[in-house]
């Protein structure tokens, strides 16, 4: 990318120092890239339903996909939707610890369940050996909304402290049987509590944690809601995995994800698009423009840059940084800019289809630089 980022000391994010565990065959925690999850919300008894919607997160980017198992007819058909499933699946339990040992069985990579709410001493121990014999991690998953009845006697109601304990209660039994290939979550809907009780675990123990504002609200303002809390936590440098939860179609939670990650310039995937709000002195329509663009490039997944912008005040220099760039001008044509240098004028009623060629084009260019460097790393080693 032209994104000079990498020298720029202002925009380095230091993250928290965790351990490092695998969910299937992503690692999550230590220096692995931040990961991006997202839920099906299908019936998970209806195998092909299911498979079909992971099917979308995988296109989209996602990384991990949880499923839920609430019972007995979801275990069984998580065996086949585990074969068909292309990332690792996270299997939804709770209280049952028989659903537990059935989804390790099936195939789960990693088990959401909080050990304390399962039963006695020997159940956590059933789940936790059958997740070892599996090769499953676990995730204890804290919601403020369903803490513990003692923990909100003791403390009146959910806040920080009542979570953070919640969460090591649960993790010092998986401790407690020599269980540390687990990763934390300690969610709420409200983002300032979400992000106390992450600040304090953050410090309390090693860890991986899985970051989410719960239930964040319909698309836009749990959009906003998720970029605010999660985006302050990130920004501090905690958080190793991410599941922005939206009431909404679970593919716009890896869009969002991404988007947060890519803001930050903790990764980088698909074309990050440089738009103006337009105003009078626009060359060309730029919002139906951009929104065109968005659509016709959705397919990328290499990480580059893209600069739209209407007229000249700041179009040469944002396409400055970007890999390809068209600013607007006047009498019908705009200047096509690419790494940064000026190409050609083209003309606006072709300026769509000819700025996805160059897209396209310089995405290849870009994957088989990096191709090649891989290439030469590998062979240096």
């Amino acid at each position: 990318m032209s994104d000079h980022s990498h020298i720029r000391p202002w925009r380095h994010i230091e993250r928290r120092k965790s351990r490092q565990i695998m969910v299937g065959s992503v690692a999550v925690g230590g220096d692995a890239p931040i990961s991006v999850q997202s839920m099906t919300n299908t019936l998970t008894s209806d195998a092909n339903a299911t498979i079909g919607q992971i099917r979308e997160l995988e296109e989209a980017g996602a990384d991990i996909v949880r499923v839920s198992c609430p019972d007995e007819d979801s275990t069984a058909a998580l065996r086949t939707i585990a074969r068909a499933a292309k990332v690792p699946l996270v299997a939804d339990i709770h209280f049952h610890y028989k659903r537990g040992i059935e989804a390790a069985e099936a195939g789960a990579a990693c088990l959401r369940i909080n050990p304390g709410n399962i039963g006695n001493a020997q159940r956590v121990r059933d789940v936790i050996q059958a997740a070892r014999d599996n090769g499953c991690s676990m995730r204890i998953g804290v919601n403020a909304g369903s803490l513990e009845k003692e923990l909100l006697e003791k403390y009146g109601e959910p806040c920080p402290d009542a979570m953070v304990e919640s969460a090591l209660n649960h993790a010092r039994i998986l401790q407690d049987n020599d269980f540390h290939e687990f990763k934390i979550s300690v969610k709420a809907s409200d983002p300032f509590l979400t992000v106390a009780a992450y600040q304090q675990l953050a410090e309390a123990i090693d860890c991986p944690l899985h970051l989410g504002v719960t239930e964040a609200g319909p698309l836009r303002t749990g959009t906003i809601k998720s970029s605010i809390g999660m985006g302050n936590m990130l920004w501090a440098g905690i958080g190793d995995t991410i599941r922005v939860s939206l009431a909404a179609d679970p593919v716009e939670e890896i869009k969002v994800g991404f988007d947060i990650l890519k803001s930050l310039g903790l990764r980088h995937r698909g074309v990050n698009i440089i738009a103006c709000p337009s105003c009078a002195r626009q060359g060309f329509n730029v919002i139906e423009t951009v929104g065109v663009l968005e659509e016709k490039l959705a397919h990328i997944s290499t990480a580059m840059s893209l600069s739209i912008i209407g007229c000249v005040v700041n179009g040469p220099g944002e396409a400055l940084y970007t890999d390809v760039g068209f600013t607007g001008g006047g009498k019908g044509s705009g200047m096509v800019y690419l790494n940064g240098k000026i190409a050609h004028k083209l003309d606006n009623a072709r300026m769509v289809d000819e700025i996805v060629q160059m897209v396209e084009a310089k995405a290849a260019e870009l994957d088989a630089a990096r191709a090649a460097e891989a290439t030469a790393r590998v062979a240096a080693e």
